[in-house]
């Protein structure tokens, strides 16, 4: 499963699967090694080890993944853009908190490390609702880090990381965060297109107790059930010759696999909704 050159092996990642101790040494090495040698594995195109290695072990819940991944994630933005695509927007999130163990250390340096990429410190963002939804940290604890992060913990400068933390903030019911939120905008470190203080007052007359029971039954705040499940949502799955992909006891490295199709751009949840009302598509036709 190493390169985009064939159907999707859905057999062979369920005989992974089925198969995880032997595997996830192996796994995690794909994962150490991308990293140390992203630029070549960028410019041989088409390697795709690492997405299948980052979601079995966010469904192994292999929290040696932790370290690793948060090293993968701070790679430079184009880089990762490169190597992973709709993932950092789209999986990140949700792998981060299915390998952290409920340690907050990794996906904080994440979040405030200035020079990593800004979608890569917003899917970190998002990891931590993750972990609220899934019942790993209390509501309260992650609004006292947001608090940190909106009163300094945070660099004020206009990024895509001050709009994750707002709506964030939102996604966990902002009262006590509103003065924060409101110098935010008018200091200009938000992005009035990406998240507007409508949305936030509309959230607020929701109240707590609706506002987190929309997260908790939010589908893209869960912890990584199946590697199969999640790749199925933007891969091309096939099986024929699905039994030939993967290695016999002992062998090497995965072998070729999978292609990414994608017939036109896709709407990120992140991104302003297609239909054209101004909002977040996660908070409209996405919902």
């Amino acid at each position: 499963m190493e390169r985009s050159s064939g159907p999707y092996a859905r057999a062979a990642v369920q005989a992974a699967v089925e198969r995880r101790e032997e595997i996830t040494p192996q796994l995690l090495r794909i994962l150490e090694e991308t990293t140390d040698h992203a630029v070549e594995r960028d410019a041989e195109g088409g390697y795709m080890a690492h997405l299948y290695a980052m979601f079995l072990l966010a469904q192994f819940r292999e929290p040696r993944a932790y370290p690793l991944l948060v090293r993968f994630a701070s790679l430079p933005g184009e880089l990762l853009d490169s190597l992973c695509g709709d993932f950092i927007t789209e999986n990140l999130g949700n792998v981060l908190a299915s390998v952290c163990d409920g340690d907050l250390q990794g996906i904080q340096s994440l979040i405030e490390n200035e020079d990593a990429a800004e979608y890569a410190r917003g899917a970190a963002l998002c990891s931590l609702l993750t972990l609220v939804a899934s019942g790993q940290k209390s509501r309260d604890e992650i609004v006292a880090y947001f608090a940190e992060l909106f009163r300094g913990r945070l660099q004020r400068t206009a990024s895509h990381v001050w709009d994750q933390l707002v709506s964030c903030a939102c996604d966990l019911y902002p009262a006590e965060l509103l003065d924060e939120i409101q110098r935010a905008f008018e200091n200009e470190l938000v992005d009035p297109g990406y998240i507007g203080l409508d949305s936030i007052s509309s959230d607020l007359a929701l109240g707590r107790q609706r506002v987190l029971a929309r997260l908790a039954d939010d589908p893209h705040h869960r912890l990584v059930d199946g590697s199969i499940a999640a790749m199925e949502r933007w891969t091309c799955l096939e099986d024929d010759g699905a039994a030939a992909i993967w290695p016999p006891p002992g062998a090497g490295a995965f072998t070729p696999a999978t292609q990414i199709i994608r017939e036109g751009p896709k709407t990120g949840r992140n991104d302003p909704c297609p239909c054209g009302s101004g909002r977040k598509y996660k908070k409209c036709c996405g919902g």
